[in-house]
């Protein structure tokens, strides 16, 4: 990744007129300018934003509905004009912004992707030579001859996407439009997308999938009605912005200044093998680089696995509770020994126990597995929706267990806990832990998987003879 910025963004805030009446804006616009009198609010769709993306850096963008996300892509792609502060951009953009975003609907697709491709910077002859490679990506047949205006939303995204990563852009900013395509195309835009960033594109990328940004970016940042609210790692980052999610309406503001108050530093570290990694992701990782497991315990007496008490995550999120409340989450073994190394291939149990101070009805309980840079690897609940528990009484406190096969490669890994109940008519969190415990899988110098997880492949190799070839 380069030290030179593609993306500068400073101070930028952006105000949008609301009126009250129909008439007042043809009041706004006879009054002279000199008026002291507006017949408008004004909306805050932003509001004093710093951003600084690098060269070759692929940057997440989160938050709720209507906290400002396209609002600043529009602006940091010069569809709209900031109300204050100013935006540096070095290098061709190409974005997907909206569906449709700079197609004539009576033109056809061959014709709209000769507009776009001008549009976003190439000569006439140049969008010529690259036609057939961006109709053979959009994978529309023969619609690239009929007007767009009779394709459907996944096949504007198809031609739109093409087109975008095919004029070889500097910066690729993609708002949330690969969401229309089918599994098979969001594969293959993915796909494209880490191509285009390994060849030293920026991406700005902004998604709902926690999954997605983490997998994808290098850093992200989580807005809230119109503000910078966290920077930092996708983990760092994505918690937060979970925890946004699902918190109740009177503690929202208490939420936002916690959120405040903790944000990363938005500047790099200095190049080592974790710069990629957040602040409290470096000290967890720092902390499992210094973990050896005592001789005696794996030798002498055949332990398979043991409990390392400085082995304790420091990026633990809780979610505002909601008459609910988990506690000491840990992994045992089937013996019920306390352990947080572990052997893979051995079976464990992930427990934790959940005071209700609260009445609860239609409960569940669940569980995730997430690697060092919050990549979610897989999980469980206790039960469907319709066999939830009933009710759980208040002073009632539950305990829970996950039995799992640990089948993970050598590495550290988190634990989430969550615990999901009706409000109001509707399931929602009523206490979750992000990163609640976390543990490693120690070495296994003689795994034949790849990855992280072991699938249990079985592999056979055999010389075939010269007539089972011709067979």
């Amino acid at each position: 990744m380069s030290s030179e910025l593609a993306i500068r963004v400073e101070r930028v805030s952006k105000a949008f007129p609301v009126y009250d009446k129909p008439m007042h804006r043809l009041y706004q616009m006879l009054s002279p300018r000199a008026a002291k009198q507006r017949w408008y609010r004004e909306f805050h769709a932003l509001q004093n934003i710093d951003i600084t993306v690098r060269k070759g850096e692929t940057l997440g963008v989160v938050g709720r509905n209507g906290s400002g996300k396209s609002t600043l892509l529009q602006i940091i792609c010069g569809t709209l004009e900031p109300s204050a502060g100013t935006v540096q951009v070095s290098g061709r953009i190409a974005a997907l912004l909206e569906l449709g975003a700079g197609f004539n609907p009576e033109f056809t697709g061959r014709e709209n992707v000769m507009l776009y491709g001008t549009v976003l910077g190439l000569s006439r002859s140049q969008v010529e030579e690259r036609f057939d490679e961006i109709a053979a990506f959009a994978e529309i047949g023969e619609f690239i001859d009929q007007p767009v205006k009779c394709y459907s939303s996944g096949m504007y995204v198809r031609l739109a996407f093409a087109v975008a990563i095919n004029v070889t852009p500097d910066i690729l900013v993609v708002d949330e439009a690969l969401s229309v395509g089918d599994e098979a195309f969001q594969r293959k835009c993915f796909a494209r997308i880490n191509r285009i960033r390994d060849d030293g594109a920026t991406v700005l990328f902004v998604s709902h999938s926690a999954g997605i940004v983490t997998q994808l970016c290098d850093r992200a940042v989580l807005l809230d009605r119109g503000e910078l609210l966290s920077s930092g790692s996708p983990k760092f980052v994505v918690s937060r912005y979970h925890k946004m999610l699902y918190v109740p309406p009177d503690r929202a503001e208490a939420v936002r200044a916690a959120i405040r108050a903790e944000r990363e530093d938005d500047a790099l570290p200095a190049s080592t093998e974790l710069s990629s990694l957040s602040v409290v992701d470096r000290e967890d990782a720092r902390l499992v680089s210094s973990v050896s497991a005592p001789s005696a315990l794996l030798e002498d007496s055949g332990s398979r696995g043991w409990f390392d008490e400085g082995l304790v995550p420091k990026s633990t999120v809780r979610y505002d509770t909601r008459g609910a409340r988990i506690g000491v989450p840990h992994i045992e073994t089937p013996e019920g020994r306390k352990v947080n190394v572990l052997h893979a291939g051995d079976t464990y149990l992930y427990v934790y126990r959940v005071d209700f101070h609260d009445s609860a009805t239609e409960v569940r309980f669940g569980m995730l597995i997430k690697t060092l840079t919050g990549l979610e690897l897989g999980g469980g609940a206790t039960a469907l929706p319709q066999n939830s528990m009933p009710l759980v009484e208040a002073g009632q406190t539950v305990e829970v267990r996950f039995r799992f096969r640990c089948l993970l490669d050598a590495g550290t890994y988190f634990l989430n806990a969550g615990v999901l109940a009706c409000l109001a008519g509707e399931e929602t969190y009523i206490d979750r832990l992000i990163d609640a415990a976390m543990f490693r899988v120690m070495s296994q110098p003689e795994r034949l998987a790849t990855g992280f997880i072991d699938f249990c492949i079985t592999s056979y190799a055999t010389v075939l003879g010269p007539s089972e070839v011709h067979a």
